[in-house]
This record gives structure tokens, C-alpha cells and sequence, in this order.
């Protein structure tokens, strides 16, 4: 089975195609926005469920920019419904606690979740794995 996942932003995201049979990362990038809509298009016929990373409400005041990803987010779930690929919402607090087991985990433990379970992030001259925490 073959899960994309995005991590939604105003302008770029990030997204990754894993198996979920092995965990193995088989494509990812953090692309422009338009450009990411272009290779759904070109994937979503081979995969079996879309999963991205909805806004959540804490009670702030929030900004243009989370509103502009809101938009994205209703973008990328459209094309999905277009190529009748399955989807669900993660949020931010179920993140941590599968990969921290805690609430009060910060970005720098879950990247570090992340690092332990893929392996050391890579470099321009040593690509392995990119992680936009």
C-alpha cells in the first residue's frame, strides 16, 4: 500500500510516498505549492490514501498565511476526490504522540522521532533523507 503524505504550507509543502508495508520513503521533496498539484496528478492513480496535515484552532489569532493554507489543504483534497484516492487529516497532537508519545513534544523531538526512526538526514552532497522541521 502506498500513502502520500503532505505537510501543508502558504506557499510550499512538503510531502512524502511511503510503503506502508516497510516504512520506506519511496519519493519526497518540499516543492511550490503549484508544483506539488502537478505530481499528485501525475500519482495519485497509484496510490492508496492521501493523508495530510490539517489547521488546528488553540484559541489564537491566526494570519493571512493560515488561511492561505486552508486553501492548499482544499486543493489538495480535491484533486484526490478527482481520482477517487481516500483521504484523512492528521493533526499536529496526533503527530506527537505517535512519534513522542508526549503532548508536550517540540519540533527538535520530532525530528529527532523522526532521525531515529529513518536515519540521519541528509545533505546536498549526501542526499538521504530531507526533513523540514
Amino acid at each position: 500500500m502506498k500513502i502520500l503524505s503532505i505537510d501543508p504550507g502558504s506557499e510550499q509543502s512538503a510531502y512524502c510516498i511511503i510503503d506502508s508495508e516497510t516504512y520506506k520513503p519511496l519519493q519526497f521533496a518540499k516543492l511550490k505549492n503549484e508544483d506539488l498539484l502537478g505530481i499528485l496528478n501525475q500519482n495519485l492513480g497509484i496510490l492508496d490514501i492521501l493523508v495530510i496535515e490539517m489547521i488546528d484552532s488553540y484559541g489564537m489569532p491566526v494570519g493571512k498565511t493560515v488561511f492561505d493554507t486552508c486553501v492548499w489543504i482544499g486543493r489538495f483534497i480535491q484533486m484526490a476526490d478527482e481520482y477517487y484516492v481516500p483521504y484523512e487529516y492528521i493533526y499536529r497532537k496526533e503527530e506527537k504522540i505517535n512519534l513522542c508519545h508526549s503532548m508536550k513534544a517540540k519540533d527538535s523531538n520530532i525530528r529527532q522521532a523522526l532521525i531515529d526512526r529513518f536515519g540521519e538526514v541528509g545533505t546536498k552532497k549526501n542526499p538521504r533523507l530531507v526533513l523540514w522541521i
